[in-house]
């Protein structure tokens, strides 16, 4: 089962989908509690079960369902970090890590940027 499927049923359709110890062990809570952390009207409810991460997946889960209440919200697209090409230039060339490259991206000119750049040009087209 998806584990997404768990917060599609907290958040909409209330379908008891843990009724076993295999949909148990599927249950993952910190995807449910992140998913459900992008809707404002979750956000206490899924800090809560943070909180109280010690619990079973199944009281976790019935706590969720018996608590949110069910209507239509818009879909909430997971925040994800952004690349720049001036970040994978220097990792590319000096082999660092994200972190790492993003010190080093403070410290460099706009000129060694450019040279850098001009380093890691494979040509090609170009969008």
């Amino acid at each position: 089962m998806n584990p997404f499927d768990y917060v599609n049923a907290i958040l909409q359709n209330k379908q008891k989908l843990i009724v076993d110890d295999l949909s148990e062990k599927e249950y993952v809570p910190f995807l449910t509690n992140r998913s459900l952390s992008y809707h404002k009207d979750c956000v206490l409810f899924a800090n809560e079960m943070n909180q109280h991460h010690l619990c079973d997946k199944k009281m976790q889960f019935d706590f969720l369902i018996n608590t949110i209440r069910s209507k239509k919200r818009p879909f909430a697209k997971w925040v994800k970090p952004e690349s720049s090409e001036d970040l994978s230039c220097i990792k590319q060339i000096y082999g660092f890590s994200d972190s790492k490259a993003r010190e080093a991206l403070r410290l460099l000119s706009k000129d060694q940027l450019k040279q850098l750049k001009e380093k890691t040009n494979i040509g090609g087209l170009r969008k």
